[in-house]
This record gives structure tokens, C-alpha cells and sequence, in this order.
């Protein structure tokens, strides 16, 4: 039942870490938008891993293979399916694991709801899911640009307790690229890769911050009450492998200021009427506001670290944990695409939906 996201434009993930494969069905894309396996592997190629130093060593090309909804180069209209295979599958190495639970994994949980459990890197639970979600974010893009050249563009902001200082209004994906941590502030990198580092030499992990702006975006996207547009991007977000929380704007700092802080008058700019601070991060009473939608969200320390840590077996059995296998010391650089994805996933649908409330 949770394996689905959207209304119109609507995707189904599937697969599992170290199964055959992991794929995406998507929904309600419009036909005639030109569309080839090339679109697909840029993206894939931020999101894979052992792509650098600081990220886990496992292996996968992560090719994309289109099985359906394409013709001669075009969406037709019918569901779009794309699978990418899993070639560098261990599932052997996590033998260890059948009988006990990973701290602050998803073990335990998935027993209990389903009554048993993929222990082979954790199934469905494994950041492994997200590569359909990236799959189907590149549709979302390429939709957005042709429909009104809506740009996300995310960045890492911190990792651990080392922030960086960035301009949002100017910054490029270009820069973003050109570190493997994925933040454009050269100093800030610099530091952020030593500490990831030290992280994975001592056997533990980091987390962060990751920040995304959206330009270009249409006043009018969202559904009060219980879709508002704050509360979809919230929700995709938060299904994020990972993730602990998501703010707009001035965000959990809002708490410190008045009202008369706060409050962003209106002002009109050649002729459109805008927002004097974009203190709100474009989005009023969940609908957007014409200016640059502007998000954080923040991502946990990795669960699995090389440390001897309790837990207890299946059958209630205290013991002792050191994890093995392959993992990311921090999931942020990674994260970026996946948090890209999913905003661009919520926008499509929303403009889709949109498109059925005005002639």
C-alpha cells in the first residue's frame, strides 16, 4: 500500500537491495515529451554508488532500461516502466543479521508489521528504493522545464557541525558538481570530506543538512486543506531514507521572531506583485506564491556503523552487534538527487491537478 506517490501524476516503486532489480512504474505523464534511456543515466549517476571516496564501495552501473510508454523517442501516454538491474548484489554478507535487529534500522519494524522480514541490506527499507524515485524525478524535470523552466537545484548545506555559506539565488549546478560532497562552498567541502572521512576511519558515521531552492515557479500550485503544497513536499521528503525533519523558509528560526518580524509585505516588482523577503520560501496557506520555493531537510547519522553496539535477537536474546558489509558514512551527497527528485515528483503532480481548475 506505500509503495505509491501522486495523484495525477502518479509513480510505483519496487525491488529490493540485493534482489533482481529495482524499478519505477509512473502514471499520468502526458505523451509526445521526448524522452531516451540518455535522459536517465545522469541522474542515476549522482544518486549510485561507490561513485566517490566518501560513499559506499558497492558497485552498480545502474544502466536504465525502458520497458514501456516510450515510442520512437516519445512518452505515448500509457504507464512508463524503467527497471535497473542489480549487478553487484551480496546478499550473503548479511547473513548475520537473520536472527537479531540493527539499531535505529527498520529490522524490527518491518517484522512486526508484516510478520517477517528482507534481511539481505534491508529490502525495501534500504536507500537502494530510491533509485526509481530518481528514475521518475528525471520525467518531473524534463516536464517542469518544458512547462514553465522550473529549475531545483540542492546543494548540501552541513554535514555534522560544519556549515556552509552559499547564494542561493546565484548558485549553480555546475558548482554543486564539481565537489563530491555536493556543496559549493570550496572551504566548507574541503572540511565536510575531511570529517566524513575521519567518520569512516573510526567506524562511525555523520548527518546533515541539505537545502533546495525551486525558481520559476507559478503562483497557485497546491490543495488546501490536506494537500497543501508544504504538506506533499513534506511528505515526500520524509519518506526519504533517513530523513528527520523539513522546513520552509525561515523555518524552525521563525520561532524567534514576532509577527511584525516575520509578516513579508507585498510589493510590486516591474508590474508583479511579490513578496519583499520570501520569509514564507514561496509557499502561503500551501499554496505557492510566485516566489522561489525554499527548503531544508534534514537527514540522520547512517544506522550502520562499525561499532560493537547491544541489541537483541529475534527471540528476545540479548547480544552484541558489529555490523559488516558495505555502507555510506554519511548519506548526504547521495541524498541531493533523491531530494531533487522528489520535489520535482510533487511539483509535476501539482501542476497536472492544477491544470484542472481554471480553463
Amino acid at each position: 500500500m506505500g509503495d505509491s506517490f501522486g495523484k495525477i501524476f502518479r509513480i510505483t516503486t519496487w525491488g529490493e537491495s540485493h534482489g533482481a532489480g529495482v524499478g519505477v512504474v509512473i502514471d499520468g505523464c502526458p505523451s509526445g515529451l521526448p524522452l531516451n534511456v540518455e535522459d536517465f543515466q545522469y541522474e542515476l549517476d549522482r544518486r549510485k554508488p561507490g561513485q566517490s571516496k566518501i560513499t559506499t564501495q558497492r558497485k552498480e552501473s545502474d544502466i536504465a532500461k525502458i520497458l514501456s510508454g516510450v515510442f520512437e523517442g516519445r512518452t505515448t501516454g500509457a504507464s512508463i516502466s524503467v527497471m535497473v538491474s542489480n549487478q553487484d548484489a551480496k546478499p550473503h554478507a548479511y547473513d548475520h543479521l537473520k536472527e537479531l535487529y540493527r539499531p535505529s534500522h527498520a529490522d524490527f519494524t518491518y517484522e512486526k508489521k508484516y510478520g517477517l522480514r528482507d534481511w539481505r541490506g534491508g529490502g525495501r527499507a534500504s536507500a537502494r528504493e530510491t533509485v526509481g524515485r530518481v528514475a521518475a524525478g528525471t520525467i518531473a524535470k524534463k516536464l517542469l522545464h518544458h512547462w514553465r523552466k522550473i529549475q531545483t537545484i540542492a546543494w548540501v548545506e552541513q554535514i555534522h557541525d560544519i556549515k556552509s555559506s552559499v547564494d542561493k539565488k546565484t548558485v549553480k549546478t555546475k558548482q554543486i558538481e564539481a565537489s563530491i560532497v555536493r556543496c559549493p562552498d570550496l572551504e566548507a567541502s574541503e572540511a565536510m570530506v575531511e570529517r566524513i572521512h575521519q567518520a569512516r576511519k573510526s567506524g562511525d558515521s555523520v548527518g546533515g543538512i541539505i537545502r533546495a531552492v525551486v525558481r520559476n515557479v507559478p503562483a497557485g500550485l497546491g490543495e488546501p486543506v490536506f494537500d497543501k503544497l508544504t504538506a506533499d513536499l513534506a511528505k515526500g521528503l520524509m519518506s526519504l531514507p533517513a530523513t528527520r525533519g523539513v522546513e520552509f523558509g525561515l523555518g524552525f528560526n521563525s520561532v524567534t521572531l514576532k509577527g511584525s518580524e516575520h509578516n513579508d509585505p507585498f510589493v510590486i516588482q516591474k508590474g508583479v506583485i511579490r513578496t519583499k523577503k520570501n520569509r514564507s520560501g514561496g509557499i502561503q496557506g500551501g499554496i505557492s506564491n510566485g516566489e522561489d520555493i525554499d527548503l531544508r531537510v534534514i537527514f540522520k547519522p547512517t544506522a550502520t556503523i562499525n561499532y560493537e553496539q547491544d541489541t537483541v535477537t529475534r527471540d528476545g536474546k540479548k547480544t552484541k552487534l558489529k555490523a559488516k558489509g558495505r555502507h555510506d558514512p554519511c548519506v548526504l551527497p547521495r541524498a541531493v538527487p533523491m531530494v531533487e527528485a522528489m520535489i520535482n515528483l510533487v511539483l509535476t503532480d501539482h501542476y497536472l491537478r492544477q491544470q484542472k481548475n481554471s480553463l
